[in-house]
């Protein structure tokens, strides 16, 4: 097999993706929103291609899904997240809800009007920010009470209000609730955490077509931790309920790293074969490529932006720390070799000059690059699935792989 080319390895992250003038024309799609068609399979590993259609239009996958909590990845206008290579954004329901408020986001036309994105986006539950108030919040079968961490009121999520507050909002992707257990937890709590999650998503399932929106999907998400047996056992137990992709949740959330890399490859590509398959919450690059190979469709973290916002841009070989005093006259952009509109125009000297004066400029050209580099990263993936030289890029990629991807941020 021959060696990749630089552009397998450094492809364009929106080539072969919807142009932002077609998702704004609303064109009448191939396929209903839910359908999920596999488009190539890697014969060495659990690696697949292909495209799940939505309301507002096809994702390619395997595909990142940049954070944007609040309805906006901080500092870009959707045109910049579509010209990066951005297919959905995921914003955070329980965040929303409390501010400005699912209502009021309806009343404005729903969170696409609301945020002028017009590709699809996911809404997780906020079941993860909930159960992370461990002192100010209480559990039982119907749901959770919790105290918010804006102002200390009091506050009750249940399957039902979950699934109606999505409905307000109106992603395309809407998560279930689910109880998210630490990553330290013992078995018993983690069989508590997942049957408990069970009796949600059964719930759930039975409730959706009432409450969503018929265009809207609904995803369910299998617990367990790390422990194999009870990981296999959640997924036999959700597969046969009414949802249109499941999730693995409870992963990156302290678990060591070989840890979480095993569990994917275990459990992964034992959920449905003919849905889309997602985790949540990861990760480094190279938490990217071991769950394109374990079979994952899709991923989100907040590493691009967050690493932005803390001075850290992201090439292949590593990140590096913008504020290091050996960039104030380095003329050379961010990563020599990138195509984005950052490293297009902008030198490493110009961007620590912004950085050191908190000038939000930084934060906007710092996310659009790191942006690019992860959708780069997925994208020359996708292709090479697709083209049937997936085992010959991954391994130029992962050889190529700086310490820092290597592990955990």
């Amino acid at each position: 097999m021959t060696a990749p080319s630089t552009e397998e390895l450094r492809p364009d992250p929106a080539a072969g993706l919807s142009t932002y003038a077609e998702l704004r024309a609303g064109q009448d799609w191939a396929h209903p929103p839910g359908h999920f068609e596999i488009l190539a399979e890697d014969p060495d590993s659990h690696a697949r291609a292909g495209r799940l259609w939505t309301a507002h239009g096809p994702v390619e996958t395997p595909c990142f899904m940049p954070v944007g909590t609040y309805g906006a990845v901080k500092g870009l206008i959707p045109d910049e997240l579509r010209a990066v290579g951005s297919q959905v954004v995921l914003a955070n329901a329980y965040h929303l809800t409390h501010r400005p408020g699912p209502e009021r986001i309806r009343a404005l036309g729903g969170i696409h009007e609301f945020m002028h994105w017009p590709g699809p986006v996911l809404t997780d539950s906020g079941g993860y920010q909930v159960f992370s108030l461990r002192s100010l919040q209480t559990i039982d079968d119907g749901g959770v009470d919790y105290r918010t961490h804006f102002d200390g009121s009091p506050a009750r999520m249940t399957p039902r209000s979950v699934l109606e507050a999505e409905a307000a909002i109106g992603p395309d992707i809407c998560m279930i609730l689910d109880q998210c257990p630490p990553g330290d937890s013992d078995r018993a709590t983690l069989r508590a955490a997942m049957e408990r999650t069970t009796r949600w998503a059964r719930e759930a399932a039975d409730m959706r077509r009432e409450i969503l929106q018929p265009w809207q999907l609904c995803f369910a998400i299998v617990q367990g931790g790390t422990d194999l047996e009870l990981r296999r056992e959640h997924v036999e137990a959700l597969s046969p309920l009414d949802f249109d992709g499941f999730a693995l949740g409870g992963l990156s959330v302290g678990e060591p790293v070989p840890q979480m890399h095993a569990t994917m490859a275990a459990v992964a590509h034992t959920l449905p074969r003919d849905k889309p398959r997602y985790v949540m919450g990861i990760g480094t690059p190279a938490d990217l490529m071991a769950a394109i190979r374990a079979g994952v469709d899709m991923f989100d973290c907040v590493i691009p932006s967050r690493h932005a916002r803390n001075g850290q841009l992201l090439t292949i070989e590593g990140r590096f720390n913008i504020r290091n005093g050996r960039f104030r006259e380095d003329d050379r952009p961010p990563d020599p070799d990138c195509a984005c509109p950052t490293c297009g125009r902008f030198s490493r000297a110009y961007l620590r000059h912004l950085h050191v004066h908190n000038d939000p400029l930084y934060v906007r050209l710092a996310t659009i690059h790191n942006l690019y580099f992860f959708h780069q990263w997925v994208a020359a993936q996708r292709q090479a699935i697709r083209a049937g030289r997936f085992s010959a890029v991954a391994a130029a990629l992962e050889q190529a792989l700086g310490p820092w991807h290597k592990g955990r941020s």
